[in-house]
């Protein structure tokens, strides 16, 4: 499953209060304030029980006289920033074994629209009959209520099924040893490439790289947090449709490549020093062809397999010569075809992804990549570091 995901940032939580009575009430924003800007909007108006904003949010009476008071001289109330609990709480997590279907209306009997899996969030719009209408991607309609967690109880879940991310917003990201622009420096990181965020600290955060864990200046990424959305109807069915056509291309790829290895078998071959294992023919063809350039150098922003290539810049150069077209981006590479459950079901010649990094599966339990400056091309365990993700090509 290729997942679309939603990059939540603290922007503007604009608040509009409306004093009737002694009526409050909080209602959610829907898709367009909240997924798309990456803000919320909070309104307190008629129609819902005041149990439904919670104390942190509940202004009280006087301060809501004070700022009538004030509209009416015309003075200009700035906006309230919101907290992550504020962005959190207005959430719907999935938590089923698989999937929740959203349907068209709060029904059994309404249209499947899409697909929200387990972990995966949308926002929060209204509730009826214990179903909840949300807005996730480009999905809007119902999910069982007993099949999510909102409220209270979505601002915990969030931080742990959500990703903290720094994304590099500069040419060249320098990664050091502690957080001092005197310490020093462990790697560097390209333009727009992602790292998974471990700690934040004032000015500096604490993420994980190929060469160890370290520390970036936030003056030079940009930080939010990432959770899974839902798919439609028909994002699912282009997707198969996809995914179906890049495996034939693949197969064809791969048959040409196998005979075109055939026909020249009498020439001198590299010595396999690693045993490609695995049930995927096509896989194994990619793996066996990628461990013939192991001990040659890495190069940062490189793609030659010969000269010296990146991470990244590997990958994309081992796939290109089957006709397969990746980004040089190892974070990019987190979305390409399609999601495997674990490295456990891994195949030869998927793609194994980490912070800041991506290698090629062979099998046993190992993978080939560009490692860095110090090792170039080698294999190693897939498990040496934490594996955000496992996607499949073929």
């Amino acid at each position: 499953m290729n997942l679309k995901t939603i990059r939540m940032t603290a922007c503007g939580l604009a608040t509009a209060l409306a004093f009737s009575g002694m009526s409050l009430t909080a209602e959610a924003a829907g898709r367009s304030s909240v997924l798309s800007s990456g803000g919320v909007n909070l309104a307190l108006n008629r129609g819902n029980s005041l149990t439904e904003v919670s104390s942190d949010s509940i202004m009280p009476i006087e301060a809501i006289i004070e700022w009538a008071a004030a509209e009416e001289v015309g003075l200009v109330i700035p906006e309230a920033e919101p907290t992550e609990e504020d962005l959190f709480r207005n959430l719907v997590i999935a938590q089923v074994t698989n999937y929740v279907n959203v349907r068209s209306v709060p029904s059994e009997e309404g249209e499947i629209v899409g697909k929200l899996y387990n972990n995966s969030v949308g926002t929060f719009i209204s509730e009826e009959n214990g179903w909840y209408q949300i807005t996730s991607g480009n999905v809007t309609g119902y999910v069982k209520g007993e099949f999510c967690v909102t409220g209270e109880g979505a601002v915990e879940l969030a931080r742990q099924v959500g990703t903290r991310i720094a994304r590099v917003n500069t040419t060249t990201l320098k990664v050091r040893s502690e957080p001092s622009l005197e310490a020093s420096v462990l790697g560097l990181i390209p333009l727009e490439d992602e790292l998974v965020v471990l700690e934040e600290t004032e000015g500096w955060v604490k993420v994980d790289v190929e060469e160890g864990i370290g520390w970036v200046s936030t003056e030079y990424v940009d930080l939010h947090s990432e959770f899974v959305q839902a798919e439609s109807k028909e994002e699912e069915e282009a997707r198969l449709a996809k995914e179906e056509e890049e495996r034939r291309r693949a197969r064809e790829a791969a048959a040409a490549r196998a005979a075109e290895n055939a026909a020249n078998s009498g020439s001198s071959a590299p010595a396999q020093t690693y045993v490609v294992s695995g049930d995927s023919e096509m896989g194994s063809a990619v793996a066996e062809y990628a461990l013939q350039f192991v001990g040659n150098p890495y190069v940062y922003g490189g793609t030659s397999l010969t000269n010296g290539a990146d991470c990244s810049g590997f990958v994309m150069s081992v796939y290109a010569n089957f006709g397969v077209s990746l980004p040089h981006s190892s974070s990019a590479d987190r979305s390409q075809g399609a999601a495997v459950d674990g490295i456990g079901n891994a195949q030869p010649g998927d793609l194994v992804c980490y912070s800041g990094h991506v290698g090629l599966y062979i099998g046993n339990g190992q993978i080939v990549h560009a490692s860095n400056s110090r090792t170039g091309i080698i294999v190693s365990n897939a498990d040496y570091r934490k594996i955000l993700a496992v996607r499949r090509i073929f």
